[in-house]
């Protein structure tokens, strides 16, 4: 019988190459000062000097930024490229990219003009008690020109800037990590072998992983401002002294961990096990491990997996959360790549502005890890682990205490590691109430009081199944006890329960024969023993 191959086979002594990575940055760029309709007054009226803060300025402004663009690009000799609906930018764009990037030189490749829908003041007119004209400013979306600063830098590679062409002037800017690894790599003699956005292989993988974490909110901003400072933008120096200039924040950030195999066989194996193991790790108490967030009732946001299939034949796991998701997919046919997409910071508990990647990279990459541990640990349980004899019988230590048994199928059992998996993975652990609460919720209608769960909370931890946390209330799962909460609840779930549905009409024809043979060997054991049936 051919051996099935599970996750941690793969892992296991075929990993070549294993890099975490900041890959593709999407920044806002706003001026702070220009939100509210009092800025907006304030800058129409207080700096530019203009009696009465008429929308007509945003006109002049505009015209005036839309000339100095052409300017820029005639001057310079650029391309003017304007984009069709639904036409791939990057596609287009590529050529040039290709030609600034071949002088070894920065600059701007080309300029992309696209009509979208952006956020921007827009007034309505009214009139005071005296008849004077009056103008209130709002927000609003509407569809305007923006330029598409499309970029090759000796630091980053390529990249662009879009600038809207409407007051306030919102901006963004798109960078990718690896590009910017890959020019400090260069730079530094490093030899490496790329994999398309990313790396498979590495002369000295860990000088690699040290350019990797360098890469920062300080680095990212002197690009950010080196390349405004050279743009044909709506503000002058006049502005920036004033304080009306661009700041930037986290709109979609991707870290990614990308794990290179030995040998394309094993990558393959690795994630035809994946998928058919982990279908549903994106259910929300194991989107609460990965994330290391809550999910209550109340929680708002998509919690689930799907499978996409692309069309070169591969396959892209998706675990969703929130507005945010992970990406699990084999990378050039010999690598896993885990990218953790993050479209909303809040969601991972961050706030938005630069300086916070740090923090928001952390959580990521945590996520990326934790994601890989429950994976492993889901296929790394034995029934025949000593742990798992040990804790299904009650045990006696050397001081004469006795361990109470966690006997795999007790209903209270059960929903305690049941408990235990929704808080498998927590960084900051869990305590007494928290598992109280969701024990509740598992058991049903049955009551549980707090007398209870310190019971369990004892025979968990005389077990060697949880830890208490030095000098507080609070616990965490051991290495042993992940192991055992996750086998129990795998066993139970995929085994049991389909086992004991085997006579219905959907169970496959085969183990519903097979059942019926048991069935049928056990009667006649138990006629033989003059065992009588139960009425």
């Amino acid at each position: 019988m051919a051996r099935v191959v599970t996750v941690n086979d793969v892992l296991d002594g075929h990993v070549k190459l294993d890099i975490e990575c900041l890959d593709r940055i999407y920044l806002n760029a706003y001026v702070p000062i220009l939100q509210t309709s009092s800025q907006v007054v304030a800058f129409l009226s207080g700096h530019l000097g203009f009696p009465f803060p008429s929308p007509v300025l945003f006109k002049q402004l505009g015209d005036r930024f839309r000339k100095a663009v052409a300017v820029f690009a005639a001057d310079n000799g650029l391309p003017w490229v304007k984009f069709a609906k639904d036409e791939s930018k990057l596609e287009a764009m590529q050529p040039h990219l290709a030609r600034q990037a071949a002088t070894g030189r920065s600059g701007v490749a080309a300029i992309g003009v696209a009509q979208e829908f952006q956020r921007v003041w827009t007034a309505h007119e009214g009139k005071t008690s005296t008849g004077t004209p009056r103008w209130s400013f709002v927000k609003a979306d509407r569809r305007v020109t923006c330029y598409y600063f499309y970029l090759w830098d000796e630091n980053f590679g390529p990249g662009f800037i879009k600038v809207c062409a409407y007051f306030p002037y919102p901006a963004k800017v798109w960078i990718n990590g690896h590009e910017w690894v890959k020019c400090q790599a260069a730079k530094a003699g490093l030899a490496f072998a790329e994999l398309s956005n990313g790396f498979a292989a590495c002369a000295d993988p860990a000088a690699l992983q040290e350019i990797c974490d360098r890469l920062g909110p300080g680095t990212i901003n002197v690009f950010v401002q080196r390349w405004l400072a050279r743009l044909p933008l709506p503000f002058g120096d006049k502005e920036r002294d004033a304080g009306y200039w661009w700041e930037t924040s986290m709109r979609q950030i991707e870290i990614s961990r990308t794990i290179v195999f030995d040998a394309p066989r094993h990558a393959r194996g690795f994630f035809e096990a994946l998928i058919a193991d982990n279908l549903d790790i994106g259910r929300p108490h194991n989107v609460e491990i990965i994330f290391g967030r809550r999910v209550r009732r109340d929680t708002a946001g998509t919690f689930r997996t799907a499978i996409d299939r692309r069309d070169n034949g591969g396959v892209i796991v998706n675990v969703f959360y929130k507005h945010s998701r992970i990406k699990q997919y084999l990378k050039d046919g010999r690598a896993m790549r885990i990218e953790t997409v993050v479209n909303a910071p809040r969601d991972l508990g961050c706030n938005a502005r630069l300086p916070n990647l740090p923090e928001l990279q952390a959580k990521a990459r945590a996520a990326n890890r934790r994601i890989l541990e429950v994976e492993r640990a889901g296929q790394g349980c034995v029934l025949a682990s000593p742990v798992f004899e040990r804790i299904a019988h009650p045990t006696v230590d050397t001081a004469g205490r006795r361990t109470p048994a966690l006997r795999f199928g007790d209903p209270r059992v059960m929903a305690l590691v049941g408990a235990l998996c929704q808080m498998l993975l927590a960084a900051t652990g869990f305590t007494n109430k928290n598992l109280r609460v969701l024990m509740t919720g598992l058991l049903g209608r049955t009551a549980y009081s707090t007398g209870q769960m310190t019971y369990d909370l004892r025979r968990l931890r005389l077990n060697g199944l949880i830890r208490r946390l030095p000098r507080s209330n609070r616990y965490v799962l051991t290495d042993e006890g992940i192991r055992i909460a996750v086998f129990y609840t795998k066993i139970y779930n995929r085994l049991l329960v389909p086992l004991t549905a085997a006579d219905q009409p959907q169970a496959p024809p085969e183990l519903r024969a097979a059942l019926k043979t048991i069935t049928r060997h056990v009667d006649d054991y138990a006629a033989r023993a003059r065992l009588p049936r139960a009425s």
